[in-house]
């Protein structure tokens, strides 16, 4: 019997999907819940899941095009026999899965101090996607990249060093790239917010000591306890909260004529990926531990990474922080999340002169920033708002005895 593979719906406000890779070819058997395609829309990256078990008899939309929901891509025959032993890609990928599978508890560095094995050029192996584009947008040849990932995987990071060893000459040629859904969106959003707002930016600077000490005492007994690392964005949601219950209208939005103030804290945490920026949502942030909030948030970098995130991590939210600090910026001028009406920029921590009762000393400052929307949120309560992080942050205590 035929059946069809159909993009799903994922959200009500997206009409369209890229199939970005096709991970199983015409004639391959699949497994019920397989993944057969990796899917890209303007919000989120999935995977496509075979619906049976059996053989993907057509690939009517090939990767790189885009269907709209709904649209049939392909067919499969679940009356085919499941052959007697696993092909040798399915066992490598098999094989690669047990290699790589790591305890919840044990630390990333552990993961990352074996490396694979390199495979030489030419080895057969699952491509990744984020190699698989670079590949695409350097007219490369997969199978002349050396692959180091497990199973012989090709990685990002394989085609990268492979461009900067010098495989792809060097020339005034020029070359057009379709956009991705994510990126055009980004955009879309990104002028959106500059057209729509009134942005302004204030800013502060934190002396970053006391945290510091605080998570040189304690960074230990809590990696033991709740199995993830004490970082700073736990801090810094915590004073956000304390905050925005002081500054409402940080909290609130413009919906026509009128205000909507929150009475809730859905901190955005804005996360990098291969793919563009996202903003995943710490939901009800203010009923969530420190370690919680921390949990979460390496969970988002995890599924950000690997193209995990769901739509229902991306929808709403009420107030967002953005730290540039982990790629070294000093000081930037963040842009609002529409239709929030403020964000916070978080930036590198230096060791600087300030002086300090008379004294000239040296302290970890980070710049902070606060971009909001001069609609709703006036200056005053803009810079006391930062103020308020400020205070926090040099004094933590106050967030546990709200003083």
């Amino acid at each position: 019997m035929s059946v069809e593979l159909k993009i799903p719906t994922v959200g009500e406000s997206i009409t369209e999907a890229l199939i970005s890779q096709w991970f199983k070819k015409v004639g391959d058997y699949v497994q019920a819940d397989e993944p057969v395609a990796e899917l890209e829309t303007d919000k989120v990256t999935l995977e496509l899941p075979a619906p049976v078990a059996g053989v993907l008899t057509e690939i009517s939309v090939a990767a790189g095009e885009t269907a709209a929901i709904g649209d049939v891509i392909g067919k499969m025959d679940d009356t085919a026999a499941a052959p007697a032993a696993l092909s040798s890609d399915q066992a490598a990928s098999a094989a690669s899965k047990e290699e790589v599978a790591v305890p919840p508890s044990k630390a990333a560095s552990d993961v990352q101090a074996t490396p694979p094995p390199a495979a030489p050029p030419g080895a057969p192996g699952h491509v990744m996607p984020a190699a698989q584009r670079l590949v695409q947008q350097n007219s490369l040849d997969a199978t002349a990249v050396a692959a180091t990932g497990p199973g012989g995987r090709l990685l990002k990071e394989d085609v990268q060093r492979h461009l900067a060893a010098g495989a792809a000459a060097s020339s005034r040629e020029q070359e057009r790239v379709k956009m991705t859904p994510i990126r055009k969106r980004i955009a879309e959003r990104l002028v959106s917010a500059q057209q729509g707002a009134a942005l302004l930016t204030t800013f502060n600077e934190i002396d970053m000591s006391a945290v510091l000490e605080l998570r040189k005492q304690y960074k230990e007994g809590f990696l033991a306890r709740h199995g993830v690392k004490l970082g700073f964005m736990s801090f810094f949601v915590k004073a956000s909260i304390d905050a925005l219950r002081q500054f409402p209208k940080v909290n609130a939005q413009i919906d026509g004529d009128d205000i909507v103030f929150n009475n809730y804290f859905d901190v955005g945490v804005a996360v990098s990926t291969d793919r563009g920026l996202m903003v995943p949502n710490v939901r009800n942030a203010e009923r969530l531990s420190f370690a919680e909030i921390e949990a979460t948030i390496a969970d988002f970098g995890q599924r950000g990474r690997a193209g995990k995130i769901q739509m229902s991590d991306l929808e709403g939210g009420t107030f967002t922080i953005s730290n540039g600090g982990v790629f070294g910026s000093l000081l930037s001028t963040p842009i609002i999340n529409p239709p929030q009406s403020g964000v916070l920029g978080l930036h590198s921590i230096q060791q600087r002169p300030i002086a300090l009762d008379g004294e000239v000393v040296i302290r970890p400052m980070m710049y902070v920033a606060l971009t909001y929307d001069h609609r709703m949120v006036d200056g005053k309560e803009a810079v006391s708002f930062l103020k308020r992080i400020k205070e926090t942050i040099e004094d933590p205590t106050r967030i546990l005895l709200e003083a």
